[in-house]
């Protein structure tokens, strides 16, 4: 199975199983961004053996859904895309995506208390 594909159902499984819990956006966000984290792993150590790699695409991807805070901890922790632009100002643009995407829902749904 081609590695993107896969990164790609196991974020949908999390989505997917995450909405059995009673606390489906809670435990979403977590398992979106404890899997982030493990992907930014992984590709650091496919980087390192020259396997294949996860795209940066599927990694950006991944911090707009909402696991940029697995991925600021996953470039710390494994060393990997700290500098490298232009992923750099890229992930930034999806974090401000994410952030004032959450704003708006949380200012302009009718199920938030204000």
């Amino acid at each position: 199975m081609n590695l993107n594909i896969f990164c790609y159902l196991l974020l949908a499984c999390a989505v997917l199983g995450s909405i059995f819990t009673p606390h489906p956006i809670v435990i979403g966000c977590l398992l979106v961004n404890v899997l982030t984290l493990v992907i930014y792993g992984l590709d650091k150590m496919a980087a390192r053996k020259a396997w294949r790699r996860v795209p940066e695409s599927t990694l950006l991807m991944f911090g707009l859904v909402g696991g940029w805070p697995g991925a600021i901890l996953g470039q710390q922790l494994f060393r990997h895309k700290t500098q490298k632009q232009p992923f750099k100002i890229y992930f930034i643009v999806t974090v401000v995506l994410n952030i004032s995407a959450m704003v708006a829902i949380y200012q302009f749904l009718p199920f938030t208390q204000h």
